[in-house]
Formats: structure tokens, C-alpha cells, sequence
């Protein structure tokens, strides 16, 4: 079987936005919109809103634009009682709260008029009690003609008294989010009309939540293959935190949101720096440290997991709306973030930063990683700086996009990696070299290089000095630092 995936998320830059912490535009707001809400710069709650919105996103477009963004990933969208909207009231209706279905309309056009892709997420594990259906059920009991709908386990419900059972199935045992009964044929095509819905109207993909809780056979192979029927290019991405073996067999999904390389990303480059106290009760492990050679058999074995092609297509990411911000979990080490930064644009798969990591945004667990957006004079303009240059690097070299991922040297806490990618019709043959100084002393690394196709002698990022001796290439890096190099253009 020859595995297929989306040709433009090899190239694309993706940033995930928090839509009611990312902008907030109160020009044409609806009566819906215009209701009281936190102060923006107040600390985040569990349940208040900041009252961001897609118009605000519109606005904020041009500046994602010359950052390089290509493609936004958006948390929940839909109608939801609740800021980060994971409680689906209606899979048909963007929340008024962030403008309603004119808004996503008017966001859509901006974006696709700017060539950015669109992925939403869908959460189709679970809904929420005020989603009708279940409500209905709350209302009519065993009259309801959408019992079978969700996993009733007995009466009476209790949807809301912790004192008394609940009486049907809900994720993670959350009252608030009972679970669809998946083995039900009129739940199943609901959600698949829902997801193909979306699709047709224009959006580019879908990031699925918690897709590894539906375990009837066959549900996201159909789903793939209704997606990619309405649109072949639609990329599927599923929220899934450690090895996707089971669904990144070409049948179901594009790729997943890469966490096992985020861990070791993480303990590499910020090593005894990282603060377990923001990480140990997360479903991923960026701890303890470890060495250089441990990273290189890790990303290694991370690489030999899946096919090529969906290696190109996994999304990576340094944190997210599910994790305290890297700045936090480092204590604020900014070479830590500077160097994971590298690694996560230079590395295979589609790079995702999460809003406000290109301006220091910080923040602990949840809800503090959903902190609002800086205004523009909070912004640390060397964090955004080395973002902007990373990025318009990527997109300047398609071999570190697609090319060959070779492990050049690996000892102590230091790590050199070559991209390599062939001559096609489109662009010439490259050869990129990184190197990354996790440690706090100096290293020179003299490299014999006979399988490299160039040598590469141009910095085009950070720090160091390089010499060529015949096919020995000597580096030398300083404490916490690293370096791109490649070809002369």
C-alpha cells in the first residue's frame, strides 16, 4: 500500500490559536458579543471569558502572515458553554461569543485569501448536557427518542449532583461530557455529516480530540475516506500522546500531535532546568534529562515508527493548550526555548507554535497556559526575532522540510544533524547542517563528513565557528548555543 498524505503540510508552518485568549475585535459585534467579560489581562479562570473572537483573528492575519504562518489550527469553534468550548452544544453553529457562522465565513475568505489553511477541531468522542439531544434526554428520561444516542447505565440521570451517581457514560468520568454511544448508525453518519460538512465548506482539515476513546471498528477509516473524498489534500491530525502506531497506517490518520518528540525535545535541551512540578501529572514525560546520544535514539526510533510520508506530516509542537508554556516548564530559561525553537524548525513534520510563544507569552498548567495575548509592547522582540528567522529559513529551504534526517554526531550534550534532499526539477540538491550546544561549556566537534553531498560553509543562523579541512568539518559552538549552516546561495 502506497501511503498518501497532504502535500502542503510537508511545507507548512502551522500556529495554534486559543480563539477566546488570541484578539478580541469589537467592530461589528453582534448582541451576543457584547456582554460582560474578564479584563484581557487579567489571569485566566477555569470558566471566564476574555471574549477573543474570529473577527480579532481577522485582524491579527496580516501580522501571522509576515511571521510566516501558512496554516492555523483553532481549538473548539462551536457553540459551548464553556471558554474552551470541548462542550459542544451545536456541531452546526460557531459561538456567538466568537461571532457566529458570519464571522467563520468572513475568517475563512481572509485566511484562503492569504493562502493559509484552516484545521479545526473536532471533538466527536464526546458532546456536552446542553447539546439537544442529550438534553432532550435529560428532559424526557426513557421517552426520549435519542436514549440510544449516549450510554445510559440507569435512571435517574444526574447531570449535575455530584452526590449521586450519574448514571451514563461521560469522559473521564466528567458529567459535563457524556459520551456518544459510537455503535449506534445514526451517531456514526451524524458525525461523519458533521465532519464533511466543514470540509465542504472549505475548511482544510480537522485536528480530532481524544480519537483513541472511539474504539468501534472501522469509524475513522470511513471517516478518512469521506474527508479525502470531498477533498483529497484535507489533512486529519489526531490528538494522540504517545506511540500512534494503530492509527498512522495510512487508512486513518495524516499524522498525530507529535508529544514523544516534544518529551525528548524538552529533556534535551532544558535537562535539570525543567520544573516537574508543571509537568509530572501530564500525559507526556519531558523529563528526566538526558544526554545528547539518549535524543539521538530517541528521535532514531521515533523516525523508524511510521512511513516517511507520514513522518512529513506529523505535527510537532513544543507545548499547547494542554501543557505549561516550554518558557514556564524551563523556569524562564530563555536558551532552552531558543534551541527547542531550532530543533522543532528544523526537524521532519509540520512545526506548530502555540500563540504567543514567538513573544514570550508564559504560563503554568491549565488554565495559566491560556493566558491572552501580550499587547505589542510586552513583546520580547528577541524571542520574536529568532522565530521570524527560523521560520523564513524553513520556508527558504525545502531540505528541511523534506529532506533525509542523518544523525552526523551525537556525544555529551552536544548534536549535529544534516537535511539532505535531491536535485528535482523544482530546486536544486541541498545539504543543511544543524548543530545544537545543549551543555554549559564550549565544544569543538571535528566531524568526518565523506556522506554528506556538499559542504556546506554559509551560518545561516546563530552562533559558532566552522572550518573544513578535506572532508572534516570542525565545529565549535559555545555554551547553549546552535547553529544552521549550509550551501553559499
Amino acid at each position: 500500500m502506497t501511503i498518501q498524505t497532504p502535500e502542503w503540510v510537508k511545507h507548512a508552518v502551522f500556529y495554534q490559536i486559543f480563539p477566546d485568549r488570541f484578539a478580541r475585535e469589537e467592530v461589528a459585534a453582534t448582541p451576543a458579543e457584547q456582554v460582560p467579560l474578564e479584563p484581557w489581562d487579567a489571569p485566566p479562570t477555569v470558566q471566564g471569558y476574555k471574549g477573543g473572537n474570529l473577527w480579532g483573528i481577522i485582524e491579527r492575519l496580516d501580522y501571522l502572515q509576515d511571521l510566516g504562518i501558512t496554516a492555523l489550527y483553532l481549538t473548539p469553534i462551536f457553540q459551548s458553554a464553556c471558554n474552551h468550548r470541548y462542550h459542544t452544544h451545536d456541531y452546526y453553529q460557531i459561538d456567538p461569543l466568537l461571532g457566529g457562522n458570519e464571522a467563520f465565513a468572513a475568517f475563512l475568505k481572509a485566511a484562503h485569501d492569504r493562502q493559509m489553511r484552516i484545521v479545526l477541531d473536532g471533538v466527536f468522542n464526546h458532546a456536552s448536557r446542553g447539546f439537544f439531544f442529550f438534553n432532550d434526554i435529560l428532559e424526557n428520561g426513557s421517552h426520549s427518542p435519542w436514549v440510544d444516542w449516549f450510554q445510559i447505565e440507569g435512571w435517574g440521570l444526574s447531570a449535575y449532583d455530584g452526590s449521586h451517581p450519574a448514571n451514563y457514560v461521560s469522559w473521564a468520568n466528567n458529567r459535563a461530557l457524556p459520551t456518544f454511544n459510537h455503535h449506534n448508525p445514526q451517531v456514526r453518519e451524524y458525525l461523519m455529516q458533521v465532519g464533511e460538512y466543514w470540509v465542504q465548506q472549505g475548511i482544510d482539515g480537522w485536528r480530532l480530540d481524544v480519537p483513541y476513546e472511539i474504539r468501534v471498528d472501522g469509524f475513522w477509516q470511513e471517516f478518512r475516506d469521506r474527508i479525502k473524498a470531498i477533498n483529497p489534500e484535507a489533512y486529519i491530525v489526531g490528538e494522540v500522546w504517545e506511540e500512534a502506531t494503530p492509527w498512522l497506517d495510512g487508512t486513518q490518520f495524516d499524522g498525530v500531535m507529535n508529544y514523544p518528540w516534544t518529551a525528548a525535545t524538552i529533556a534535551f535541551v532544558g535537562g535539570d532546568r525543567v520544573l516537574l512540578d508543571l509537568v509530572r501529572a501530564s500525559s507526556y514525560a519531558p523529563y528526566p534529562a538526558i544526554s545528547a546520544p539518549d535524543y539521538a535514539r530517541q528521535v532514531q526510533a521515533q523516525l523508524h515508527l511510521y512511513d516517511w510520508q507520514i513522518q512529513l506530516t506529523q505535527l510537532n509542537l513544543l507545548d499547547s493548550h494542554d501543557t505549561a508554556r516550554l518558557i514556564s516548564i524551563v523556569g524562564g530559561d530563555r536558551s532552552s526555548v531558543e534551541l527547542a525553537t531550532l530543533l522543532l524548525l528544523t526537524a521532519p513534520g509540520a512545526p506548530c507554535i502555540y500563540y504567543g510563544d514567538e513573544v514570550g507569552l508564559a504560563g503554568g498548567i491549565d488554565p495559566d497556559c491560556r493566558r491572552s495575548f501580550l499587547a505589542e509592547d510586552q513583546w520580547q522582540q528577541e524571542v520574536l526575532a529568532y522565530h521570524r528567522r527560523l521560520i523564513a529559513l524553513r520556508h527558504q529551504h525545502p531540505a528541511l522540510r523534506t529532506g533525509s534526517y542523518d544523525i552526523l554526531y551525537a556525544e555529551g550534550l552536544a548534536l549535529v544533524v544534516a537535511r539532505q534532499l535531491a536535485a528535482t526539477g523544482t530546486h536544486a540538491a541541498e545539504t543543511l547542517i544543524i548543530a545544537v550546544n545543549a551543555g554549559d561549556t564550549e565544544v569543538a566537534i571535528a566531524l568526518a563528513t565523506a556522506q554528506l553531498n556538499a559542504q556546506p560553509t554559509t551560518l545561516y543562523f546563530g552562533n559558532g565557528t566552522t572550518t573544513w579541512s578535506h572532508d572534516t568539518l570542525t565545529l565549535t559552538l559555545p555554551p547553549r548555543q546552535g547553529l544552521v549552516l549550509g550551501e553559499a546561495p
